[in-house]
C-alpha cells in the first residue's frame, strides 16, 4: 500500500511539474502574441501615416503650386503659333527602302485562303 502511495505521489509531482511547464510555455507564447499584435498595430499606424502623407504629396493643387514656384512656366501666347505655309519643307528621306520585299514575295507565292470552303459544300 505504501508503495502504491509513493507511486501516486511521484506521478502527482510529475503531473504538477508538467502542468507548470505547459503554463509557463503558454504564458511565453501569450506574451509573444501580445508583442506581435503591438508590432502589427504600430505597422498599421505607420502605413496609415504614410498613406496620409502620400495623399498630401499627390494633391494636384500642391503639385500645381510647386510647378508654378519652381518651373517658371508660362501659358503660350498667340504670337507663338505660326501658320502651316510658313513652316519649312519636310527634309528628304535619307533611308531608301530596299527594292526586294521578302514578306511581299512570300505573300504572293501563297494560294489565296479565304476561310470558307465552297468546294466541300458543292460535294454534298
Amino acid at each position: 500500500m505504501r508503495f502504491l502511495n509513493l507511486c501516486v505521489l511521484a506521478l502527482l509531482i510529475a503531473a504538477a511539474a508538467y502542468v507548470y511547464e505547459i503554463k509557463f510555455e503558454s504564458t511565453l507564447r501569450g506574451e509573444r502574441v501580445a508583442k506581435m499584435r503591438g508590432d502589427i498595430q504600430r505597422e498599421r499606424d505607420a502605413i496609415a501615416a504614410l498613406r496620409a502623407e502620400w495623399s498630401t504629396l499627390e494633391n494636384p493643387a500642391r503639385i500645381q503650386g510647386l510647378a508654378r514656384r519652381h518651373l517658371r512656366l508660362r501659358p503660350p501666347d498667340s504670337a507663338q503659333y505660326d501658320s502651316l505655309d510658313r513652316l519649312p519643307e519636310r527634309p528628304p528621306s535619307i533611308v531608301q527602302p530596299s527594292a526586294a520585299d521578302a514578306i511581299a514575295d512570300k505573300i504572293e507565292d501563297l494560294n489565296p485562303v479565304t476561310g470558307s470552303i465552297p468546294a466541300l459544300m458543292g460535294q454534298r
